[in-house]
């Protein structure tokens, strides 16, 4: 794995642990942009992202622990937005809210609205894509979800994707992609085995592809002439 880029001096980045901004060491001016942004979940398909894009895009990623409702959170978006500009911005929040006390009731759907404000106001040319959360399991039982956390997730997740709508952001449902499929959990409550991040990795992609005009609506390769069958789990707004 690439060395986080510091020197953004990112507060919510989480400090050791594989937290932090990456920009793509392979960067090719002549490919569109892309940034995901997202937690462990989305460091676990990153790579699979990046293989599936290799030629069309190039790719960064921010990684970092933060809940909605950290005070710093719209300044660090701000400060990794601008390492723009972007063509896709692909994000993910909300599997680390979702214990009690962490967000406040009543708070979730105005926090959410204020973090889609804030990316697009800096990232005013970019598509957006929102990403849901993944399924919460009980500790070392994989194939139980979790009496307390799963629900808040699934909760807010159709939240969001009433927001998603409203702004016409299309929504990648990686909870309903591995929600029947949870004989893939790492058995540690919320990360998941190679197989399942490949599967979110093709999603993403396949979604990115076609909201940056990589491919277009039908799935038809704009280069290549070949088509990619779209998901189940993918919702494009109209236009």
């Amino acid at each position: 794995m690439a060395m986080a880029d510091n020197a953004l001096g990112l507060v919510t980045s989480g400090g050791p642990g594989g937290w932090g901004f990456f920009p793509d060491q392979k960067r090719d001016p002549a490919l569109r942009r892309v940034l995901l942004i997202g937690d462990s979940i989305v460091n676990g398909y990153r790579g699979v992202v990046a293989r599936e894009l290799e030629g069309k895009a190039s790719i960064d990623v921010w990684l970092t622990p933060a809940m909605e409702s950290d005070p710093a959170l719209p300044e660090d978006l701000r400060k990794v937005l601008g390492q723009g500009p972007y063509a896709v911005v692909y994000f993910n929040i909300g599997l680390h809210g979702w214990e009690p006390g962490r967000i406040a009731e009543g708070q979730y759907e105005p926090l959410m609205r204020k973090y889609v404000s804030t990316l697009r106001r800096h990232a005013a040319g970019a598509m957006l894509i929102w990403a849901s959360s993944t399924p919460v399991t009980v500790q070392n039982k994989p194939m139980e979800l979790d009496p307390a956390g799963n629900p808040v997730i699934a909760k807010r997740n159709a939240s969001a994707g009433e927001i998603m709508k409203e702004y016409g952001i299309p929504i990648n449902d990686l909870y309903g992609l591995v929600i029947g499929r949870l004989e893939l959990g790492r058995g540690d409550g919320a990360h998941w085995q190679a197989p399942a991040y490949e599967l979110m990795g093709k999603q993403a992609a396949q979604l990115i592809r076609t909201t940056a005009f990589l491919v277009s609506p039908t799935g038809e390769d704009s280069k290549s002439g070949t088509k990619t069958k779209p998901s189940e789990n993918i919702e494009v707004p109209k236009k």
